[in-house]
């Protein structure tokens, strides 16, 4: 008798929560934690881990990693203590890195930040958080091929100095994108903090007066972050010749505006 091929499938998240088929799920919150504490000083904060599934233990462990943003934005993770700006080293875990959560159990975990005197000359400092499981759950895809799941869920750790936050965005470049039928925004976060926000734009069509508000741009930015951002035209967009006003707003009145003029073919 032969034996059942299996497809092992491994789901990154890093929602708050996340359930695989319906069998399988943790929750890790917050998303994201922040600590803003002085070189030399030290900080506690704390995570909670569930269990949000009806029928399976979970055994997990926890790690780290650095991460950065890509220029389109996307999230990329390499090593811990591989970035110039990784907190990896100053981390610790109240308890133990490894544990078992039955179905429906949570836990709170001491998260610690030692910050080391020498560490002064980056802005901000990051880490990655995962929570991974170490246990995969026997499922079966869509195509009722049989494969094994199982859950990472990550959070972002930043560090930074307790002083006054700097949000500064400066736009250097707009573009129409002809090939692809979308705007191209680049813009630098010159600030001393990260910067996340909406990126809201309005199309005026020259010919006939017609404006038009698209549908608002999410972005995140980490100081000295070069970005590139791309905004999609409407499908139906009429032929002509637009003039677009973007906006990168990251609130709190901090506001950077372009204007783009392009012929839409």
């Amino acid at each position: 008798m032969a034996l059942p091929k299996y497809i092992f499938l491994f789901l990154l998240v890093s929602i708050r929560a996340f359930s695989a088929l319906g069998q399988t799920g943790i929750s890790v919150t917050p998303p994201r934690v922040y600590f803003e504490i002085n070189p030399g000083e030290s900080r506690r904060e704390q995570i909670t881990v569930t269990n949000v599934s009806k029928s399976h233990r979970l055994d997990l462990a926890i790690s780290l990693n650095d991460w950065l943003y890509s220029r389109e934005g996307d999230n990329i993770i390499v090593p811990a203590d591989t970035l110039p700006t990784s907190s990896a080293a100053w981390v610790s875990f109240e308890g133990d890195s490894y544990f078992s959560l039955a179905p429906g159990e949570r836990k709170d975990i001491g998260v610690v930040v030692n910050r080391p005197t020498s560490a002064s000359t980056e802005d901000v400092y990051t880490t990655m958080l995962f929570v991974t499981q170490l246990n995969p759950i026997d499922d079966i895809d869509s195509k009722g091929a049989q494969i094994k799941v199982a859950i990472r869920s990550g959070i972002k750790l930043f560090v930074r100095s307790n002083r006054p936050r700097n949000v500064m965005l400066n736009i250097h470049n707009g573009y129409y994108d002809t090939e692809h039928k979308r705007l191209g925004i680049e813009f630098i976060n010159e600030g001393n903090v990260w910067a996340n926000g909406d990126i809201k734009t309005e199309l005026l069509n020259n010919r006939t007066g017609e404006i038009r508000r698209l549908e608002n741009t999410v972005f995140y930015t980490m100081p000295k972050d070069d970005r590139l951002q791309f905004i999609p035209l409407p499908e139906n967009l009429p032929i002509g010749l637009y003039t677009a006003t973007v906006i990168l707003d990251a609130g709190n009145n901090t506001i950077e505006a372009a204007e783009i003029e392009f012929e839409h073919e």
